[in-house]
C-alpha cells in the first residue's frame, strides 16, 4: 500500500462518548470529508459488528467513489477497523480511541494505494487524505460539543 496515514486529536470529551459517536455508521455524513451516504448493506448477528459491510458514497478531489468497507475487528469503545471489499483503490481504515487524564485521544488511520493510474500522485494524495482526515477530528469534537450529551 502506497498511502500510510494517521491524524491524532486529543479533545476534553469522554472517551465512551467518542467511541460511541465515531463508530456508528450512521453519522459518517455529518462529520466525515467528503462522505455524502453511507449504508448497513450486510449485518452480522448483533446488527454491526465483526463481518458487517457499510456502503459509502464519498466525493474525493472531486471525483465520486462508492465503496464498501467490511469491519476487520471491532472492539468498543477502543477500536473499529475496516478494509475495503468493493472499492476503486484497496484501502484500510481504522479508527481507535484511548482514555486520557484530560479527556479523549482520537485517532484515524488510512492505508491505501490510488492504483495504478494515480501511483506517482501518492505524496499529493497522502497530503489531502492527511488534511481531510485532520478536519475530520475537529468536526468529530465540534458536532459532540454542540449535541451535548445526546448521541
Amino acid at each position: 500500500m502506497t498511502i500510510d496515514v494517521t491524524v491524532r486529536r486529543e479533545t476534553p470529551l469522554p472517551p465512551e462518548r467518542v467511541a460511541a459517536y465515531a463508530v456508528d455508521w450512521r453519522h459518517d455524513a455529518e462529520w466525515t470529508q467528503g462522505i455524502r451516504t453511507t449504508e448497513l448493506t450486510r449485518q452480522t448477528d448483533g446488527g454491526f459488528g465483526t463481518g458487517a459491510e457499510v456502503t459509502r458514497t464519498a466525493y474525493f478531489l472531486g471525483r465520486r467513489i462508492d465503496y464498501v468497507l467490511r469491519v476487520a475487528a471491532y472492539e468498543p469503545p477502543r477500536l473499529l477497523d475496516m478494509v475495503s471489499v468493493a472499492a476503486p483503490m484497496p484501502m484500510h481504515v481504522t479508527y481507535s480511541v484511548e482514555a486520557r487524564p484530560r479527556g479523549t485521544l482520537a485517532a484515524i488511520r488510512v492505508r491505501g494505494g490510488p492504483g495504478e493510474l494515480l501511483r506517482l500522485a501518492s505524496p499529493l494524495l497522502a497530503r489531502q487524505v492527511r488534511s481531510s482526515l485532520t478536519q475530520d477530528l475537529r468536526d468529530l469534537e465540534r458536532r459532540l460539543s454542540e449535541r451535548q450529551g445526546d448521541i
